[in-house]
């Protein structure tokens, strides 16, 4: 074969080579950050671009959001109570040149990060507050976290935990906590009952004093439903009204006239 055509054969395989090589295609999820000599100068696509080979060095970098389990963490909460928290955070890259340049692993870095909050702020609660408050301590998470990884150009939009898992001991005792405060709640609710229906009968006995007729129908309605029953003994109160009458009549008479005790026989 001629000299020649091999030459012409190897330079259009090189060429071809370096077009590939110069051709770059980013999808829409990603971007190309581009070195040239070492010196970054920002950040392409998505879609078709070129670069020049050799000199220009290309980084993808994804700005999907991801999902990053917390890896089970053991914290000893302010009241001395150690537990087990697992959680979960959620982070994307916003600016893809600070995520190549201001850190070496952004998924890593962000990871370290969070379960090192995880265990500070968790450090700093009261072990009720952990478990109620639950929604104020993720915004407090997110926002550390958040505020580190902001220069490395990565945005972490929440931060949740998703488990706490206590000692046996403690999971008893909270179940006596919680029985003990429901039969509290039991017996404020009937006392509170007893006490609005003593205020009603109060009241209806107020009304019952001030009109005898309505007194006497409600007996007479009483009897009524104890006579309906079989094998039921009957009992028919009298007025109140006799008593008082036998009351009037047996109280003693003061004799009119002379002092009894000055008055004697002649």
């Amino acid at each position: 074969m001629d000299t020649g055509l091999i030459g012409i054969i190897i330079g259009a395989v090189v060429l071809l080579m370096l077009l590939m090589a110069s051709v770059k295609i980013v999808p829409e999820y990603e971007r190309g950050v581009i070195f040239r000599l070492g010196r970054i100068i920002g950040a392409k696509g998505p879609g078709l671009f070129f670069i020049i080979p050799v000199v220009d060095r290309m980084v993808r970098v994804s700005l999907r959001t991801i999902t990053m389990d917390i890896p089970p963490q053991d914290v000893i909460t302010k009241d001395n109570v150690t537990v087990r928290v697992n959680a979960v955070t959620y982070f994307n890259v916003v600016d893809p040149n600070r995520s190549v340049v201001a850190i070496e692993d952004h998924v890593q870095g962000t990871s370290q990060i969070a379960q090192t909050t995880l265990r500070s702020i968790l450090g700093q609660v009261d072990l009720d507050e952990l478990l109620i408050n639950r929604d104020e301590i993720n915004q407090r998470l997110q926002r550390i976290i958040d505020g580190v990884t902001d220069p490395w150009g990565v945005k972490v939009t929440l931060v949740e935990v998703k488990d706490v898992e206590l000692p046996e001991a403690m999971r008893r005792a909270m179940a006596r906590q919680a029985e003990a405060e429901r039969d509290r709640r039991a017996k404020v609710i009937h006392a509170k009952g007893e006490y609005e229906a003593a205020e009603t009968l109060a009241d209806a006995a107020d009304r019952l004093e001030g009109h005898p007729a309505a007194l006497h129908l409600r007996i007479l309605s009483t009897m009524a439903e104890i006579s309906a029953e079989r094998n039921s003994t009957l009992i028919f109160p009298l007025p109140m009204e006799i008593f008082r009458l036998v009351d009037m009549l047996r109280q003693p008479k003061e004799p009119s006239g002379a002092d009894p005790v000055t008055q004697g026989p002649r």
